[in-house]
């Protein structure tokens, strides 16, 4: 009996390693790949086959999912530009599931389709604990055909997939949507750093912030982290810092306002400049309280 084809999985990250579980867990074939090959033994255990170098990946798989940091170590392990891109991309198709701009992802897809591979985005919204849940919302852009073809490989990632048309639609709507949650969480951070520092009962304060209409999955989660102090990783202060960036740059582009962006963008770069860039996003009011002190000095200093 022949065996199915795997899909491949680049990038077991903070993301990448349970969403990568949960196809394995829902019995899709999957090879995987990272640069950090003991990241892989979760799921080599799980049962998903490891590649033993990236060009065994492309040669045994017609789909693969990338889940990367960033544009340079999407062009990396495709070899954009380079000999092996036409061989490793073409007659497959490639599923980036990372967040990069627009013009970026226009432009590799236009790459790919010109060496005779297929392209879709597939950026998702959530952290890490709805990773693990299976309860992303996934973003999907790309041809019709492709959207279609690739919602049940998706699937056992996500709670649900909305189609956003053609490439770049859903890295858009991703930033749409980071402008939201981005706000949101700094709101938060800025607001429990008012009430700590009126001296109100914190855990009281979460109590009602839960209790009203404001009260969401992510603000229940964040209130609980600021409350006791946890900046365990779920979303980190890199990758939001490079998410606002992303989100002022196209703002920029478009002639669009992006107030409180803008002052998100300055704050996750203070909160990183702290040193806490592999903290949760909730860490930004690390940043918060670091301007209280300076304010505070600056009031008390002769003039």
């Amino acid at each position: 009996m022949t065996s199915p084809i795997p899909v491949g999985f680049i990038g077991i990250g903070t993301m990448g390693e349970p969403m990568a579980m949960n196809l394995v867990r829902a019995g899709t074939p999957l090879l995987v790949w990272n640069r950090t090959p003991e990241k892989c033994e979760p799921l080599e255990r799980a049962g998903a086959g490891v590649a033993d170098d990236i060009a065994d990946l492309f040669a045994a798989c017609e789909t693969i999912i990338l889940m990367l940091a960033d544009g340079a170590s999407t062009d990396a392990v495709l070899d954009r530009g380079g000999a092996d891109f036409s061989k490793r991309v073409g007659g497959r198709t490639i599923i980036a599931m990372g967040t990069e701009s627009a013009d970026y992802s226009h432009g590799l897809g236009a790459d790919i389709r010109g060496a005779g591979g297929r392209y879709v985005e597939a950026p998702v919204s959530g952290s890490r604990k709805p990773a693990e849940a299976g309860q992303l919302v996934g973003l999907l852009a790309g041809d019709a055909e492709d959207r279609e073809r690739l919602r049940p490989v998706l699937s056992p990632m996500c709670r649900e997939i909305f189609d956003c048309g053609a490439v770049p639609g859903a890295l858009h709507m991703k930033l749409a949507v980071n402008t939201f949650l981005i706000t949101l969480v700094t709101g938060l951070a800025e607001a429990s750093h008012f009430a700590a520092r009126h001296d109100l009962e914190m855990e009281r304060f979460v109590d009602i912030l839960n209790a009203g209409p404001m009260a969401s999955d992510v603000s229940r989660v964040k209130a609980e982290k600021i409350l006791h102090r946890d900046f365990a990783r779920q979303a980190g202060i890199s990758d939001v810092l490079k998410n606002s960036r992303l989100v002022v740059e196209a703002a920029r582009e478009a002639t669009i306002a992006s107030p409180l962006m803008d002052l998100c963008f300055a704050l996750y770069g203070e909160t990183e400049a702290l040193g806490l860039g592999e903290d949760d996003m909730i860490s930004v009011v690390r940043a918060i309280e670091e301007r209280t002190v300076k304010e505070r000095n600056g009031a008390l200093t002769p003039s």
